[in-house]
């Protein structure tokens, strides 16, 4: 059996998982970085994605929206802006945001509207898409 780690997820909230597990992988803002157990300690900003973990052979998605995650040689806590399960994700909802958030993209050209937060709205919704997919 291989070596585990503590990892926790938490948000605002609540406690997303708790749980150990063999891998972990999350989406730092410098790209996505897997941690094992005894692993060395560092600190990471995350950009929204998805973050994938094993446990017991079986790999577990979900989509983090910003956050922090800390890495000890036998824990992962990671504090997300919001996080959810792929199997939580209501896709059809995922699906509305990105469309408006790609229609306030088209307006920005002609309108006042902010177009970072348009951008950042669509990047988070695109990821609750792809994760969904993946928890079918």
């Amino acid at each position: 059996m291989a070596k585990q780690i503590q990892l926790d997820v938490v948000t605002p909230s609540r406690l997303v998982v708790s749980e150990q597990v063999e891998i972990v992988v999350a989406p730092g803002i410098l790209g996505e970085f897997g941690v094992l157990a005894g692993h060395i300690p560092f600190l990471s900003i995350l950009g929204p994605g998805e973050l994938r973990y094993t446990r017991d052979g079986k790999v577990e998605f979900m989509v983090v929206t910003g956050g922090f995650a800390e890495v000890q040689p036998d824990k992962v806590t990671v504090l997300a802006d919001s996080a959810e399960l792929a199997r939580e994700i209501d896709i059809d909802r995922a699906k509305r945001a990105r469309e408006r958030a790609e229609e306030r993209l088209r307006r920005a050209k002609t309108e006042d509207v902010d177009y970072t937060r348009a951008e950042a709205a669509l990047r988070r919704a695109v990821a609750r898409i792809k994760v969904a997919e993946k928890g079918i």
